[in-house]
């Protein structure tokens, strides 16, 4: 039996339940998948787990990217203390552009890592490898766990703490181009579960079906019938269950279905020549998802240029909706000034920004384009299994947070401080 015990985190003090935990991220979902799939009835364990607990529609934050919001929600906090402003970022103390997929760019501990030191056995399991090192930041503890999806098979006993994955969940290793990675990921959570293995648990999915599918597209629901069907199964096995997601999704096509992009970088090279440099932190290692394609990006502008000229050129261009400064972008985009340009910039629903032509391969995204990153992905769904109450019930009441789920699930119920 887990023991209720509570512990701190980055200014929040957290008691999870005597029993199992499960945080759901479902990557891409913004609430029109569920709105789809439960109007077609597809997703009958979350429309009960709605009736008992919780639902609503809660921001997230910028850009509206993996890594961002995954780190936020692990934590608790925005971007401006993880320190993780994207995925991909100019590092000023290089200049080089560089990932950022290791825990060394994480400035803060997380939720899951003071949950190990409090006796809880801790499970992450995640889509996509690239999220492992970062959820996993200074993790510890007798029994705890993280792998991927992506490389289950490759799980070691002295590196991820478990090595038989594929037994565990009864699946080889899914491709992590499809609707099944997804899916294992909460396989395995449930496994675990049962198995006795974890009790405190974050289980992030992969968005290569909303990159693909709108969600009244008959893959789509089928998707969200699977996801359920393993949310079912949690709720079976006496878990508390949270659940947001990490970004939505938008179509970024124009009138013909064509990808709708600005190359920035060629705009700006053609209007005052070279030396700025323009940053997707979008880019990721799966371009078959957009094509290294958001609609956030920073701009570093070149030595001895009005950075308020560039900004005010930029802003003029069809479907820019936002051009921000570094000061009003660390202030208002909640970001950290050292890990943005000098301008960070925003497009609308149905507009991404590149740099150049060459700079971004579509081959292999059948002729048009979902994508995320910019205001219009910024809000998604919250799910809880209990409902809320006291100082929770008013939090959610206001301006809810993605970030916030752990707090609330481990305090839906009311049973705890």
């Amino acid at each position: 039996m887990p023991v209720m015990q509570t512990f701190p985190c980055n200014g929040r003090y957290y008691t999870p339940p005597d029993r199992p935990l499960a945080v759901l991220c479902l990557d891409g979902c913004s609430d029109e998948y569920l709105n789809a799939a439960l109007a077609h009835q597809r997703m009958p364990h979350v429309a009960e787990m709605i009736l008992r607990g919780h639902r609503s529609v809660v921001r997230g934050a910028l850009p509206s990217f993996t890594n961002v919001n995954n780190t936020c929600i692990i934590t608790g906090v925005p971007p401006a203390i993880t320190g993780i402003s994207g995925n991909f970022f100019l590092d000023p103390e290089t200049g080089e552009a560089v990932m950022m997929n290791s825990a060394a760019y994480l400035r803060c501990p997380t939720i899951l890592a003071a949950a190990a030191a409090a006796g809880r056995r801790v499970a992450i399991v995640t889509a996509k490898d690239k999220l492992c090192s970062i959820l996993s930041h200074e993790l510890s503890g007798t029994g705890s766990i993280c792998f991927s999806a992506e490389k289950a098979d490759q799980a070691k006993q002295d590196t991820h703490g478990i090595d038989d994955v594929e037994s565990l969940v009864g699946l080889p290793t899914p491709p992590i181009y499809s609707a099944d990675a997804s899916v294992y990921v909460l396989r395995a959570g449930v496994a675990l579960i049962e198995s006795g293995r974890a009790d405190f648990l974050y289980l992030s999915t992969t968005d290569f079906i909303q990159h693909k599918h709108a969600p009244e597209e008959e893959e789509a629901l089928a998707f969200m019938a699977a996801i359920d069907e393993q949310v079912g199964r949690l709720l079976n096995l006496g878990a508390v269950v949270g659940a947001t997601a990490d970004h939505g999704m938008n179509a970024k096509n124009d009138a013909s279905g064509r990808p709708n992009i600005l190359y920035l970088q060629e705009c700006l090279d053609a209007q005052f020549g070279p030396g700025h440099r323009v940053i997707c932190p979008v880019t990721d290692p799966y371009v078959r998802h957009h094509g290294g394609l958001g609609s956030m990006v920073s701009v570093h502008v070149a030595p001895n240029t009005s950075a308020e000229k560039i900004a005010a050129w930029i802003a003029e261009q069809t479907g820019i909706t936002e051009v921000h400064d570094r000061i009003h972008a660390a202030h208002h985009l909640e970001l950290p000034p050292d890990r943005i340009g000098d301008l960070v910039v925003l497009a609308g629903r149905d507009l991404v920004i590149g740099i150049r032509h060459e700079d971004h391969d579509l081959s292999q995204l059948n002729g048009s384009l979902r994508s995320h990153g910019g205001r219009y992905e910024e809000m998604v769904p919250m799910l809880l299994s209990e409902r809320l109450q006291g100082t929770h019930a008013q939090m959610a009441s206001q301006d809810p947070r993605n970030f916030d789920i752990f707090d609330f699930t481990c305090h839906a119920g009311g049973n705890r401080p």
